[in-house]
């Protein structure tokens, strides 16, 4: 096991929630769709507070519901014990390419969110799952609170209609949002 601390933004695919058997063998719950796909990746970065370590993943299989895994370095009980609560992540680069303005939710994390005045509401912070459409929160920005964020967070729909265009590379989220929303 190694540690890592770089640049590399890491997206967090899953959780070790528990431990499968005697010989190091770990419960998953994966945040990819379909679950199984955490799998698709041989070296995870696995770690609690974003303190990332690499393990490589040995080998792993769906079991019931879930996913379970076995990773190196745990090849009895109380090593796998030690990872329980612990986030699985890759880095960014490592994830598919995505068609042209679809984006994943970590790239929109950070970002100035501007409305259409030029008036800044705040940055994005996280975004929801609805399940009629996913919701971005913004929060206000570090330093003195503004008129336009008053110490508020926001809910903003991320429709096509309200998100109007999204710039990574000057870190801007532009939407058609008021400030009375």
């Amino acid at each position: 096991m190694t540690s890592t601390r770089s640049a590399d933004r890491v997206v967090t695919l899953g959780r070790i929630v528990g431990l499968f058997g005697v010989d190091g063998w770990v419960k998953v719950h994966s945040y990819t769709r379909p679950p199984q796909a955490i799998l698709e990746y041989d070296v995870w970065l696995v770690g609690k507070q974003h303190d990332w370590h690499r393990i490589q993943l040995r080998e792993g299989r769906q079991q019931g519901r879930g996913i379970v895994a076995h990773l190196a370095d745990t090849g009895n009980r109380e090593q796998a014990a030690a990872l329980i609560g612990a986030d699985i992540g890759v880095p960014l680069q490592q994830l598919p390419a995505l068609a042209q303005g679809e984006y994943y939710w970590v790239e929109l994390e950070g970002l100035r969110v501007v409305n259409l005045e030029g008036v800044t509401l705040g940055v994005v912070s996280h975004l929801l799952e609805t399940g009629a459409n996913d919701v971005i929160v913004v929060v206000p920005e570090e330093g003195p609170p503004s008129e336009a964020s008053a110490g508020q967070n926001r809910l903003i729909p991320y429709v096509p209609e309200v998100v109007k265009q999204v710039d990574l590379e000057s870190g801007v989220l532009r939407v058609d949002w008021g400030l009375d929303y």
